[in-house]
């Protein structure tokens, strides 16, 4: 029998600044303990670079390389390197510090969460496992790409990538969030990092395709976003005696919205140091 009930939001598809709002309303709402723990599924138009907490836009970033290629530009909240939302179903996860799921520090909890999420991904035959262990940081082998980065815990098919996520903790609250690929989009990824080189971009580009994946690529035909979600909700309820009611975002969390959005759009957030 489910032992404790959390919300499920899927918001569908929004603006980058409106995503990332979101997610920093449902963290701040649940703060104070006006909302229940929370998994929500999204989507992103245009397709959109998300960028890192702590990465230097004008280090990492090629801005005119984004005009041209008609994308999204963003800042997150939470950490890791750039990823490009395009063909993907993107989950948070909120939930209180002591929560369970998220005790015992980042590591663990990035496990339990890895382990729902891969056991929803095998469920629709996707031969996925988790790689453990950080194996070193950036180096001229490896680029500003979140899915080039060897991370705690990542979801892999075959040694290659399936999905990234991020995390940031703040007044005894988590916000977890991560992309699930169905198809890469290597080619914008690639035109919008600033490398020394045109053949450094080749390189690292070829090197990508070796480290990434989707799960159109592996299951060898379509998948739908709907088949994602459902899974992982499944996943989540069986591992962990879970039960999701389906809801949408409370007044509060709507109100904050607006000056949460401005925020996201702003200059001053895109180009913090």
């Amino acid at each position: 029998m489910p032992v404790e009930t959390w919300r499920l939001l899927d918001t569908g598809v929004a603006d980058p600044y409106t995503n990332m709002a979101v997610d920093e309303a449902i963290l701040l709402e649940h703060r104070e303990g006006k909302t229940p723990p929370t998994l929500r599924f999204y989507a992103w138009s245009p397709p959109t670079i998300s960028l890192g907490y702590f990465q230097q836009l004008e280090k990492e970033i090629d801005l005119e390389a984004v005009k041209r290629r008609r994308l999204g530009l963003v800042r997150r909240l939470t950490g890791g390197r750039a990823v490009l939302h395009d063909n993907e179903v993107t989950y948070s996860v909120v939930a209180r510090e002591d929560h369970p799921l998220m005790t015992g520090g980042i590591r663990p909890s990035y496990l339990r969460l890895a382990e729902a999420l891969a056991l929803g991904l095998r469920e629709l035959g996707a031969p996925v496992e988790i790689a453990s262990g950080r194996k070193g940081g950036q180096d001229e082998h490896t680029s500003a790409a979140c899915f080039d980065a060897p991370s705690w815990y990542e979801i892999t098919s075959g040694g290659r990538k399936v999905v990234g996520s991020a995390q940031t903790r703040k007044g005894g609250v988590v916000l977890q969030h991560g992309s699930i690929v169905i198809a890469l989009n290597v080619d914008d990824l690639f035109a919008v990092l600033k490398m020394p080189s045109e053949a450094v971009r080749r390189r690292l580009k070829d090197k990508f395709y070796h480290q990434a994946c989707g799960l159109e690529e592996i299951l060898g035909r379509r998948v739908e976003g709907g088949e994602i979600k459902a899974s992982i909700v499944r996943a989540f309820t069986s591992l962990y005696g879970l039960e999701f009611i389906p809801g949408e975002l409370t007044d509060g969390e709507k109100g904050r919205l607006e000056e949460l959005r401005a925020k996201y759009a702003s200059k001053d957030w895109l180009e913090r140091r």
